[in-house]
């Protein structure tokens, strides 16, 4: 395990490596932990990361910036993350080809937003090298995401700030980003979500069914928001990382 400042000047992102040890290149994961975009939940980080390194998948846990930074500041840093991998790709022995993201709730809110960024090239333009690398990921997965920002105010007003035009929360939900070139997902969510309702996480995979993207999603009877690996406390929510690990498998990770 070792952190890396993301950026050349502000340290206020952070990248932690969480490598494994193959013959063979690995595929990896940008783990985004969620938080509603004001701070960073503990257990969807590291322990999602060695679960990943488990299933032999390096991992990389990112900090990104939280209110009061506001958008594009965040999406910047998950572009950057990618992009860092896959320059460092070689050395971490990782395969750049697979490069994928994972995010939950906020996190997951973030993760969708590169997965349906149009294309390589986003805002502040190329600062060194590792801004030359592609910054779209392989694949997504997202527990509990927020897909809809009218769906949970605090998300969106920690991202956007409270006077955010409607326009632009629509403009930043996911099932209207979505596109053909979007890659395959995985999605989860509890039926009961009293925090960010499962609707959102519904009207993303209708979005991918109408484009043709490959998607599995699984959605639990119960459970509360944030449960993360759920593992010890939701035996049934807890199926997700061995269903999440078929899908990996079957995408060539």
């Amino acid at each position: 395990m070792s952190e890396h400042p993301l950026w050349p000047v502000d340290g206020a992102a952070t990248i932690t490596a969480f490598p494994v040890r193959a013959a063979r290149p690995a595929p990896a994961v940008v783990v985004f932990p969620g938080g509603g975009y004001h701070h960073l939940a503990g257990h969807e980080g590291v322990p999602v990361a060695r679960w990943l390194n488990g299933l032999g998948v390096a991992a990389y846990v990112l900090r990104y910036r939280l209110a009061p930074h506001r958008h594009p500041l965040p999406l910047l840093d998950a572009a950057r993350a990618v992009r860092w991998v896959r320059h460092h790709a070689s050395a971490h022995g990782v395969d750049p080809a697979r490069v994928g993201v994972l995010g939950f709730s906020a996190g997951g809110h973030l993760a969708g937003l590169l997965a349906t960024e149009p294309g390589p090239a986003l805002p502040e333009g190329p600062h060194d090298a590792i801004d030359r690398a592609d910054p779209r990921p392989g694949l997504a997965i997202l527990g509990y995401p927020v897909t809809v920002l009218d769906g949970h105010r605090g998300s969106a007003d920690n991202l956007l700030g409270p006077d955010a035009p409607a326009s632009l929360r629509a403009e930043l939900s996911l099932p209207g980003r979505v596109s053909a070139a979007t890659p395959p997902m995985f999605l989860w969510h509890t039926a009961d979500d009293e925090s960010v309702p499962v609707a959102g996480t519904l009207e993303l995979a209708g979005a991918l069914a109408r484009h043709g993207v490959t998607q599995e999603l699984h959605v639990y009877p119960n459970g509360r928001h944030g449960l993360g690996l759920a593992a010890g406390e939701n035996p049934t929510a807890a199926d997700w990382t061995a269903r999440c690990a078929i899908f990996l498998r079957d995408q060539g990770w």
